[in-house]
């Protein structure tokens, strides 16, 4: 070592202050530290790149740009360098004490005023270093600049009292950071500890860190390349080492955006769904980066929440990090991100559905909840959403899917709504009288069948213009279809109806006839604002005391046997003919699904056939 003074500099008392608040406040996570010493080597490097572009007299040039790292278990330090740039005596004040600079009173001033918290209102103050203070009792740094008659140096602190600078021996070009490890991170000192750090934070990194001779980050950051660069086996094993795939992906979307953001993203889609398997709720599986580092492994808002099943890497260079990189101040950004790669996913589904509707089907039976959840949660997607939907419906064969957009292809002329009937399954809406006036005038009608569909069809209202109508709601217009039996008349419709108004009483809202049925001899028809069977189901499940009195349109078939021989019987049978009328609503109810209680029916069924065997 050169026989040199060493030249002291006191912290001043809010740089101090400052620093405390770097150290204990802004990180909260203390594994981030060897992250931010590894982020500004490559930054460092980077910038020798490019000026081995534009200066010709460089110190070392032509050496291998490579970062190194090295543990000293007894002596409890970490050892990183690097050969970028390096640093000059000023730089290294300048960048080492970037906290000291004239904007550091005003800092603590606003922070004194705003109460605010130290992380949203720093990211002016580029001190990633100062962390390293979260784990060190002491930090060594040794420098030597790119110009060729620049000084070694070594600059000394312990984050607390001040720093200290002095030129030392001939050092290559770079810079070489000690960390004397306190008491409380003594567990940094092992190499594994390491490597696993630089895994999880570093691992994309584009110079090689090594260790032991041994280079640590070898698996590529194909979210920058160009995919014709990228192989099907550089893919799959991206997705089973960054996104912990236990499976193959079904699907995914690499793309690069300039506008309104600059975007680089890598995402997939799984082939198999942990949450119905059985896993519980997933976490978000998109991490965020920037300019290949880590910045968060679940980040919250940057996808819906019903994308939580897609894995994969977001990496934006304009994001405005604060110092800790842990925080990203401007949550409208975020929103922009949120904005184009969901639509960006969601197209991506809507090529691929088309593309092979095979596969599409496939995977749509296995994630059709998450898209569900999305038409409920995600407005703005909502729309989109629709066209990734698939289900059954009259015109289908058991067990195949359509699309709204096949339904709405198959319309009728002036058929003005989307007709669906939501229940248990396919035979329990077949069986049910609700399907035979459709399918009688050729209309078709969507099967939904899972227990979220109702709340889904409710959020959704319409597609390509078109209301979706529950055919089990009454106010639904048919046209007439002739079905070759005779019918009652007009005046004998009238007075049957007003028979089982009066019979009926508060059961019924309303009586009359209608076009809709065909076989069946009556149908109870739910209003508009009524809970459905599958919503009324639902609210008894969770609440034992819960009580809805039912609401129903009877609708009587003119043409059925039954109904003629009640209007026959109404006078001459009284007791016959009230007994027949109590029992049309009750089975209207049961093929409703809305009869409660069945202790009545049983009674009034064993009156009736007591009367039919005399």
């Amino acid at each position: 070592m050169s026989d040199t003074t060493v030249e002291k500099h006191a912290f001043q008392a809010e740089i101090q202050q400052l620093l405390d608040l770097v150290v204990h406040s802004l990180y909260t996570d203390k594994d981030i530290f060897l992250r931010e010493l590894i982020s500004n080597a490559s930054d460092s490097m980077e910038k020798v790149r490019h000026l081995e572009g534009t200066e010709k007299d460089i110190k070392d040039s032509g050496d291998e740009l490579k970062i190194s790292l090295e543990i000293d278990k007894d002596a409890k330090t970490i050892t990183l360098t690097d050969r970028g740039i390096g640093m000059n005596r000023e730089e290294l004040v300048a960048n080492l004490g970037t906290i000291a600079h004239s904007g550091t009173k005003a800092f603590l001033e606003q922070l004194k005023e705003t109460g605010g918290s130290p992380a949203g209102l720093i990211g002016q103050f580029g001190v990633g270093f100062y962390s390293a203070f979260m784990v060190a009792d002491k930090v060594e740094v040794f420098s030597r600049s790119w110009k060729q008659d620049a000084q070694s140096l070594r600059w000394e602190s312990d984050g607390k009292t001040g720093y200290e600078i002095e030129e030392v021996d001939e050092l290559p070009r770079g810079v070489k950071i000690i960390l004397y490890l306190n008491e409380a991170s003594e567990e940094f000192a092992d190499d594994m500890r390491v490597k696993g750090l630089i895994e999880r934070y570093s691992n994309f990194v584009g110079f090689p860190i090594m260790m032991d001779d041994k280079r640590l980050n070898e698996v590529e950051a194909l979210w920058l390349k160009s995919k014709s660069e990228v192989s099907e086996e550089d893919y799959k094993e991206f997705y089973k080492f960054a996104c912990k795939g236990f499976d193959e992906p079904a699907y995914r979307l690499h793309f690069s955006a300039d506008a309104p953001i600059s975007i680089n993203a890598l995402i997939f889609a799984p082939g198999e769904n942990p949450e119905k398997m059985g896993f519980g709720k997933v976490d978000a599986g998109v991490a965020l980066y920037c300019k290949k580092v880590l910045i968060d492994a679940e980040p919250k808002g940057l996808l819906p929440d019903w994308l939580r099943f897609v894995k994969g890497v977001v990496d934006s260079a304009d994001l405005p990090l604060n110092i800790s990189r842990e925080t990203m101040q401007d949550s409208a950004l975020v929103r922009k991100l949120n904005g184009v790669i969901s639509k960006r996913i969601i197209k991506m589904f809507e090529k691929e559905a088309n593309a092979d509707p095979a596969k599409y089907r496939e995977f749509y039976k296995k994630f059709e909840r998450f898209f569900k959840e999305g038409i409920a949660t995600d407005f703005a997607n909502k729309d989109a959403l629709a066209k990734l939907l698939r289900f059954e419906s009259s015109m289908t064969d058991a067990g195949e899917l359509c699309s709204l957009t096949d339904y709405v292809g198959r319309m009728k002329e002036g058929q003005e709504k989307i007709y669906f009937l939501v229940g248990r399954s396919r035979d329990d809406i077949e069986s049910g009288p609700y399907i035979e006036a459709f399918k009688a005038r050729g209309l078709e009608v969507i099967y939904f069948t899972d227990s979220v569909d109702e709340y889904v069809v409710d959020s959704l209202g319409e597609f390509d213009g078109k209301k979706l109508s529950s055919i089990r709601h009454a106010g639904v217009d048919l046209e007439d279809v002739d079905s070759g039996a005779d019918s009652l008349s007009e005046d004998e419709i009238t007075k049957l109806c007003e028979y089982l108004q009066n019979e009926l009483g508060d059961g019924v809202t309303k009586v009359s006839s209608g076009k809709r049925l065909v076989d069946s001899p009556v149908i109870a028809l739910v209003p508009e604002d009524g809970m459905s069977p599958q919503v009324r189901q639902m609210m008894k499940a969770m609440d034992e005391n819960f009580k809805d009195e039912v609401k129903v349109e009877l609708e009587i078939n003119p043409r059925h046997p039954l109904v003629k021989k009640l209007s026959e019987i109404t006078e001459g049978q009284p007791e016959v003919a009230k007994l027949v009328a109590a029992q049309l609503l009750d089975n209207a109810l049961i093929s409703a699904g809305l009869l409660d209680d069945a202790r009545e029916t049983i009674k009034r069924m064993n009156s009736l056939m007591e009367k039919a065997m005399g």
